[in-house]
């Protein structure tokens, strides 16, 4: 009997482990191959070159200024997201004033603001990107015309052409277009923690401050780890790259003067403008590393007892 049952389970899973070997393992495994060579992407040939591409990087000063912006990136982005998508579904969840026959509840209207928060998410992030890029023109954008509006037209900012601004910008719109996904999840999580908790905890005069940092966290923490991870690993990935190669000046991006370069846009510079595919394989793989030990550094320091209710 335990021989077939595990007959089974092998069966029922050798072909999506199979596929995904293939389609995501694999991969990653002739990166790994051509970052020891020459290979220029465009043609079959390529000679080994051991370590160059990676004494190469090293001295690459482009590449340590794009790992310093995904960095930067991986750690503020996650912290504001996820600590903003925590104030607003607590205050959709608990924030609202108390009701007859309730000791907690959410704020009217809720519902609507969830949909208000989660709007952004419908929209592709080519789209947004697009978007807020007319509106940190400097010239007919909508927040200098607002600036101008409100008598405050010698305060004109060169948004994006500022490499003093032009980072921060970046990540606002990280910011504005990921936070309603995690106000939506955090809520859903909240509205199963069961309310005797607060009931109890109000009773014994705890205030709603209180209450977030004694029983909402504390039984969200999985899944608020999962959305930082998850946070990181955009920032350092395709979101980043898209928001920041649509929005910002340069060749294909990046600018000005590289203060706004993140390592997967580098990678994409490097093989489809430079044809340089081996030395982008190269930046890959570390971008690969950042992204492995981001994720093994907020599941160390996130690691603690399990709560159960």
């Amino acid at each position: 009997m335990q021989h077939g049952k595990y007959r089974f389970i092998v069966g029922f899973l050798a072909v999506p482990l199979a596929m995904y070997a293939l389609f995501v393992i694999w991969p990653f495994v002739q990166s790994i191959y051509y970052s020891f060579t020459d290979w220029s992407g465009l043609s079959p040939e390529f000679r080994m070159v051991g370590f160059d591409n990676y004494s190469r990087m090293l001295d690459d000063e482009v590449f340590w200024k794009s790992l310093q912006h995904s960095l930067t990136f991986a750690v503020v982005l996650p912290l504001v997201t996820v600590g903003l998508a925590l104030f607003f579904a607590f205050m959709l969840n608990v924030g609202g004033r108390r009701r007859r026959g309730a000791a907690v509840a959410g704020v009217r209207g809720s519902s609507f603001y969830k949909i208000v928060y989660f709007f952004p998410q419908v929209l592709s992030i080519a789209i947004v990107a697009l978007l807020f890029q007319f509106a940190y023109n400097p010239n007919s954008g909508a927040i200098n015309s607002v600036l101008k509006g409100v008598g405050l037209g010698s305060i004109q900012p060169d948004w994006l052409g500022d490499p003093n601004l032009a980072l921060i910008c970046v990540m606002v719109v990280l910011v504005w277009s990921t936070v309603g996904f995690f106000v939506v999840l955090f809520s859903a999580g909240m509205a199963s923690i069961p309310k005797d908790f607060y009931e109890a905890a109000l009773l014994d005069g705890a205030n709603r401050f209180t209450t977030f940092f004694k029983i909402t966290l504390p039984l969200l923490w999985d899944t608020v780890q999962s959305g930082w991870i998850y946070m990181g690993i955009l920032a350092l990935g395709a979101e980043s790259f898209a928001v920041v190669q649509i929005m910002t000046v340069g060749p294909n991006g990046g600018g000005p003067d590289y203060s706004t370069i993140v390592m997967p846009l580098y990678v994409y510079q490097k093989a489809f403008r430079d044809g340089q595919a081996a030395y982008a394989t190269t930046i890959g793989v570390a971008l690969l590393v950042v992204t492995l030990l981001f994720a093994a550094v907020v599941m160390r320091l996130g690691r603690r007892e399990r709560l159960e209710y």
